[in-house]
């Protein structure tokens, strides 16, 4: 039997096309996503590649804080479990492996967002005000 190693790599580049403006990449936050709250094919694009079997959660996915857990998931402003109030936007794509159900990632809590940009759609006007939520403006 030989053993013949083979070598493979990927690269991408998130799209982030859902910035309005460079204003407040420079001060992202770092959280934690829950990644059962989250669904293939809107949130995030699930891998079909069996040598590298990475999912990625799409930059520019609006999050809010699951009251419970502490962790983040996607926005939704029909929850009871606190991802009705919108915390930020994900500003880099976030990387996971299968079986893997948390994740670290970098939120963008404040700048200018173009909203028909956004991955999975938002809708401004469902977004709860708050005075400690997130500083973004909608364009």
């Amino acid at each position: 039997m030989t053993v013949q190693p083979i070598s493979t790599s990927a690269s991408y580049t998130a799209d982030r096309s859902w910035l309005g403006s460079l204003h407040g990449i420079d001060s992202t936050e770092t959280i934690t996503l829950d990644i059962t709250k989250f669904t293939a094919g809107t949130h995030y694009q699930a891998s079909t590649d069996p040598i590298q079997p990475y999912s990625r959660v799409l930059s520019g996915v609006p999050v809010a804080r699951i009251t419970a857990s502490g962790l983040y998931g996607p926005f939704d402003p029909a929850a009871t479990d606190g991802r009705q109030q919108l915390a930020g936007l994900l500003f880099a794509d976030a990387v996971f492996s299968p079986g893997q159900t948390k994740v670290a990632a970098a939120m963008l809590w404040h700048g200018v967002v173009r909203t028909a940009k956004v991955p999975g759609g938002i809708d401004p006007s469902k977004i709860l005000p708050s005075s400690t939520g997130p500083l973004i403006r909608f364009v």
